[in-house]
């Protein structure tokens, strides 16, 4: 594991063309931030590179300001360019033994519900992976679920930092135990992001701890 693996851990932020656009995303991304979110991640599938060059780059200093890690999703030459911290890609994305050559980052990778693909993904380089959809998703409604019960088998099986996303909300985080980090969207930008990072944060180490606390009265 990297020594910047040390940030893949809790609330994982995720933006979205129209929950938060241009006019509001570091707004956004600063009040989620003080609501305990310590991973953001920037995420457009269709303005050019040169259009979001600025914004990169100021979201990059802000994150950074608060020890919050950002990650770059999927623009892997624009990612190199920029000197990013971290960039996420999924499976149409490149060869990752060829990008794990290219980006010297934290590097994450998609695995949805494929264990095998994870645990490639690890021996070629990847420093952490992302389970999913664990849930209907309001933002990728197409997406099949995989379930929570994959997270406990790539922990037992995984070196790495595991990610759940899909679908994760106030009411269902704390199931998330064996994962990582929890990757949001809807249940973070839809309201007061201060406030939803708060609950979520606040949920997701309240599952992770009963279940350490499980461990431990175990014989």
């Amino acid at each position: 594991m990297r020594d910047n693996a040390r940030f893949l851990s809790g609330l994982y932020g995720i933006s979205d063309e129209i929950l938060t656009p241009f006019s509001t995303l570091s707004h956004q991304v600063q009040e989620a931030i003080a609501g305990g979110m310590k991973i953001f991640q920037f995420r457009d599938k269709n303005s050019p590179d040169k259009d979001i060059v600025e914004i990169i780059l100021h979201l990059m200093e802000l994150c950074a300001k608060s020890d919050v890690l950002f990650v770059l999703n999927d623009r892997i030459d624009l990612a190199i360019a920029l000197g990013v911290p971290a960039l996420h890609i999924g499976k149409d994305d490149g060869d990752l033994r060829f990008v794990r050559k290219r980006f010297g980052g934290i590097l994450g990778v998609s695995s949805y519900g494929d264990l095998a693909r994870a645990q490639r993904a690890e021996s070629s380089g990847a420093d952490y992976v992302a389970f999913g959809a664990m849930f209907p998703s309001p933002t990728k409604p197409k997406a099949p679920c995989v379930g929570a019960e994959i997270l406990q088998r790539a922990e037992e099986s995984l070196k790495i930092p595991i990610c759940a996303i899909g679908g994760i909300s106030k009411e269902n985080i704390r199931v998330l135990k064996n994962a990582d980090m929890c990757a949001v969207i809807s249940a973070l930008w839809n309201g007061n992001p201060r406030e939803n990072a708060e609950i979520l944060s606040k949920e997701f180490e309240a599952g992770k701890s009963q279940n350490l606390a499980r461990s431990s009265a175990q014989p």
